[in-house]
């Protein structure tokens, strides 16, 4: 990582952490409720979030076996160039080599399309998640009388009893059978 990025990368998380902590300041202040929520472990653990994740994966797995039979030829043909280029003449080196570079070429425009359509995939499975978990947040939030709900992924530390995790993600499940 560049110099750049990484003074980036830390002035960011710098600003972003004095945010939380003035929000947190300014909310401790005026006796405000405050929780942390786990989303990694929210997908992780709720139904539709498993749901989701066994989708992919199974796009994921026929992805790759559908490559692997491309990737296999490209190495076949690279392993013939290796074991065969000292006996063929320049012409016949040159038209393995253009072959090689074309497949692999084809390959890498393949695996970067793939790759368009799995995220494309992931937010067509993850915004309809997304948008219930909002519902299911505001409600607790509102049950519970919370004024901020932090990422957990944010917060240095938190204490068991503010962390709304297990909460959230029964409440997603419970909501998702309605």
């Amino acid at each position: 990582m560049s110099i750049l990025k990484r003074c980036t990368a830390l002035v960011t998380a710098t600003v972003f952490l004095f945010l939380a902590v003035l929000t947190c300041s300014a909310a401790l202040a005026a006796n405000e409720s405050i929780a942390v929520l786990n989303l990694r472990k929210v997908f992780a653990a709720s139904d539709a979030g498993k749901k989701a994740q066994q989708e992919m994966e199974k796009t994921v797995k026929e992805l790759q076996d559908k490559f692997k039979k491309e990737e296999d030829a490209l190495a076949a043909l690279q392993d013939e160039i290796e074991k065969k280029s000292s006996v063929w003449n320049e012409e016949k080196k040159q038209e393995k080599s253009i072959e090689f570079q074309k497949m692999r070429r084809d390959l890498r425009v393949k695996q970067e399309d793939a790759n368009l359509e799995l995220k494309k995939m992931e937010e067509q499975q993850l915004s309809p998640i997304r948008k219930e978990l909002e519902q299911v947040i505001e409600k607790i939030a509102k049950e519970k009388g919370l004024s901020i709900i932090l990422p957990s992924e944010v917060v240095m530390y938190s204490s068991d009893a503010v962390d709304i995790t297990d909460a959230v993600t029964s409440a997603l499940n419970a909501n998702a059978g309605k």
